[in-house]
């Protein structure tokens, strides 16, 4: 017994030591921050923590400690750093919220910085939302959401998996879709309930900020894969296969992408998947900018992977942003975890938006995607006219670009242009992109009013 509290002793005073060297680590990974915010650099620096990995690894042979706990360990101080260095990053959520402080003060505000159709939701839903009190929808509900919007979905998804050349297709059943408050729920699920503190997934930028939030605030580490203008935004399946390591739990999939508008080929898309069989990896794709693409989009459930979640929205296809709805495709085993942390979260989704989500599927909104890709069209003309540089998107609803200038410093830009009554996305928030900015499509009157200020105050 007396061996046991000496043990115990010793190990409390290593965990406070422990304590007391994180603070020292957290001090010094500030300095550092500050010091590369100062000199322009980006937060992480893959190379260096590849390094560190290098040592970390060779420490464990030689002092016989388990690799993968050890790597684990590392992952958790390294999000920490990347944590304390992020503070102040500028963001389009940051400048919209700057936006809509101005507009409260009675600035006139055109919003080119938030990915949001303009447009109302579908007839149906109006009627719906008349309805539903009279349907006797708003109890207590499934965490999975009801069964009639979850059944419709499923046959919808049917549409998507025709693919595989040996004609087998795993059905899509009721079973495997859950309702979610959001697509981004359905991302914070699927990394939350999915994935240990320590594990790796793979995000390539320039990406939705969430992906990396999300995973941070789950403490795992995110391995990015920067693509560049220069190469059409398409990763390699290189830089893919060398991100990956045995911690590596997920690759994280946006197709259209936000904010590139970039739809991944078909031959890429089947090497990515390929590779996630071959390190058993989960998929997690991002599809809710499917109705808004140009070429030929794919959704990766075509594969008939079973390590592979969809993420959808009613947001987009129906500009139902505010009514907070998306849904998620995967295998039952999955959607049992996913719904177990969404009823611990918030027990259902509202049954009366569910309602309201199951009457707009019923609507046509060919209209909506024609809308959409008419002001991307719009956009691409205009931008060309001011000289932006950027590659043509397949699809969303935004442009990244950016300006001939050399050290040309968006983020600045972007907060002199809020200055004259116009708010863009700066491309820091996209990972390291700071030349970069993103526009969204909008109404094309309020657009071009937009987009000829922009292009005044760069000529200033």
């Amino acid at each position: 017994m007396s061996d046991i509290e000496e043990h115990r002793k010793k190990i409390e005073e290593i965990t406070l030591e422990m304590i007391k060297l994180l603070k020292t680590r957290t001090d010094i990974a500030k300095q550092i921050g500050d010091a590369k915010a100062s000199l322009g650099m980006t937060v992480t620096d893959e190379e260096r923590e590849n390094a560190l990995r290098t040592q970390v690894t060779k420490l464990c042979k030689e002092i016989d400690l388990d690799q993968s706990t050890a790597l684990k360990f590392l992952n958790l101080l390294l999000n920490e750093s990347v944590k304390v260095q992020s503070d102040g990053k500028q963001t389009h959520l940051s400048v919209f919220l700057k936006a809509k402080a101005l507009e409260e003060e009675g600035k006139k505000i055109i919003h080119l910085e938030v990915g949001e159709p303009d447009f109302q939701p579908p007839e149906e839903v109006k009627t719906a939302l008349e309805e539903v009190y009279d349907k006797g929808y708003g109890k207590y509900g499934s965490p999975k959401g009801i069964t009639e919007l979850r059944h419709v979905l499923a046959m919808e998804c049917a549409g998507w998996n025709k693919k595989l050349d040996d004609g087998v297709l795993t059905p899509i059943h009721t079973d495997n879709i859950m309702i979610c408050p959001g697509a981004r729920f359905a991302v914070y699920l699927a990394i939350t309930t999915l994935l240990n503190p320590g594990d790796e997934i793979v995000v390539i930028e320039p990406s939705w900020p969430a992906y990396k939030d999300c995973a941070l605030n789950a403490g795992i580490k995110v391995r990015t894969i920067k693509t560049t203008l220069e190469t059409k935004w398409e990763p390699s399946i290189e830089q893919i296969n060398n991100a990956i390591n045995e911690n590596t739990k997920m690759i994280i999939l946006n197709s259209p992408n936000n904010p590139t508008g970039k739809v991944l080929p078909e031959k890429l898309l089947d090497d990515i998947i390929q590779t996630a069989k071959d390190h058993d990896l989960y998929v997690l794709s991002d599809e809710i900018y499917s109705e808004y693409a140009n070429n030929d989009w794919k959704s990766v459930l075509i594969y008939n992977y079973e390590k592979s979640i969809v993420a959808k929205s009613f947001s987009k296809s129906h500009a139902m942003t505010g009514y907070r709805i998306g849904w998620v495709v995967a295998e039952p085993s999955i959607i049992e975890k996913m719904s177990k942390l969404q009823s611990l979260s918030l027990t259902n989704v509202s049954e009366p938006i569910q309602y309201v989500a199951l009457q707009a599927l019923k609507a046509n909104t060919s209209e909506n995607t024609r809308i959409i890709k008419s002001r991307l069209d719009a956009l691409v003309k205009t931008a060309k006219d001011i000289g932006l540089e950027f590659i043509e998107p397949d699809g969303a609803m935004y442009l990244f670009a950016k300006t001939k200038y050399k050290n040309f410093d968006a983020t600045k830009f972007s907060e002199k242009l809020l200055e004259h009554g116009v708010a863009i996305a700066p491309g820091e928030g996209f990972g390291d992109y700071k030349e970069f900015f993103r526009i969204t499509a909008i109404d094309e009157t309020k657009l071009k009013e937009g987009m000829t200020i922009l292009d005044s105050v760069l000529k200033e």
